[in-house]
């Protein structure tokens, strides 16, 4: 399968890599829930602080509850990363300005107001986290599909945890793995693969989505041996880009991005002689001139369940 016509098993054309607008619908809907998914926490802290700020007879007495002080301060406007860079009395005093200010005029409301400013605050952080979403749940989606590839083959995987950065046996029930997982490991015959998402390349110096080495988990477990195979560039089997971008406004943008980063990742390795494979998973018509001419080798649209279980099959074919 690791040939160079490989993405001709599922693209006959450029049209289909075209993202139809059923496909986009339910990417929007997709992107909606995660973002609601994503709040569950922030609308929990509120209720919370709610009870909290409830014991309070007036505005004032809320600088007395010990337990909401980090939340009047998110209240005041103060994001998590700025309160690390407060000084005691500077805390207090945005405090104050956000009673005398804004909760002493809301009068027997100031608790309701305390509230909707705690929201609007934590709806910047969301906001933040949001921009990223189209990329987590493309590499959820991808990740699923590859081990649902190596699942059907009847091939063992180890995964990487994102959190404590520690390779773990898979196991029977593999629900929702694909939240905390930034690695996968497993062997073609007597051959290891170990995929690796989001690496900092040394060779090309840039982030690339996803990489693709000749070696065990074992070989890569610990800073230092990671280190050592990152840093050697005939290790490297295949590294591919991601975009998880479902408006087709941004679908062009999306691919020239892409396509810098292949390009400076192909010019690269040719400086040392090597050329590994390169893919792209996303949404643009333009990368089929890529595909044809042989500079990329696969690509698929991220909406298209057949293609994806397609490019992953080849990637486990590596």
């Amino acid at each position: 399968m690791a040939t160079r016509q490989s993405y001709r098993i599922h693209l006959s054309s450029s049209d289909d890599l075209v993202t139809p607008y059923a496909a986009i619908r339910t990417g929007f809907i997709a992107f909606a829930l995660e973002k609601n998914r994503r709040a569950t926490p922030f609308i929990a802290q509120a209720r919370a602080l709610k009870a909290a700020a409830a014991m309070a007879k007036t505005p004032a007495e809320l600088s007395d509850i010990q337990d909401i002080q980090p939340a009047l301060l998110t209240a005041a406007g103060i994001s998590d990363k700025a309160v690390a860079h407060l000084q005691a009395g500077d805390k207090a005093k945005a405090i104050q300005e956000l009673i005398r200010n804004f909760l002493e005029p809301a009068g027997e409301n100031f608790v309701e107001e305390l509230v909707f400013r705690f929201l609007l605050t934590r709806g910047d952080t969301l906001g933040g986290s949001m921009r990223n979403v189209g990329g987590a749940l493309a590499q959820r989606k991808l990740t699923r599909a590859i081990i649902s590839s190596l699942r059907i083959a009847g091939k063992p995987y180890q995964w990487l945890h994102a959190t404590n950065n520690t390779w773990m046996q898979m196991t029977d029930d593999d629900a929702d793995i694909e939240f905390y997982l930034r690695g996968l490991s497993w062997q073609k015959g007597k051959q290891n693969r170990t995929l690796i998402y989001n690496l900092t390349v040394p060779l090309v110096k840039n982030n690339v989505d996803l990489c693709l080495f000749k070696c065990s988990s074992d070989e890569m477990a610990g800073k230092e041996k990671a280190k050592a195979i990152f840093n050697s560039p005939d290790q490297y089997i295949a590294l591919g880009e991601l975009k998880g971008g479902i408006d087709p406004a941004g679908a062009d943008e999306h691919w020239k991005t892409a396509r810098t980063a292949l390009n400076r990742i192909q010019e690269a390795f040719a400086r040392l002689g090597l050329k590994p494979h390169t893919f792209f998973i996303g949404a643009a018509s333009e990368i089929w001139a890529q595909l044809e001419n042989g500079s990329l080798e696969n690509a698929a649209n991220l909406t298209d369940d057949n293609q994806i279980a397609s490019v992953s099959r080849w990637l486990c074919h590596l």
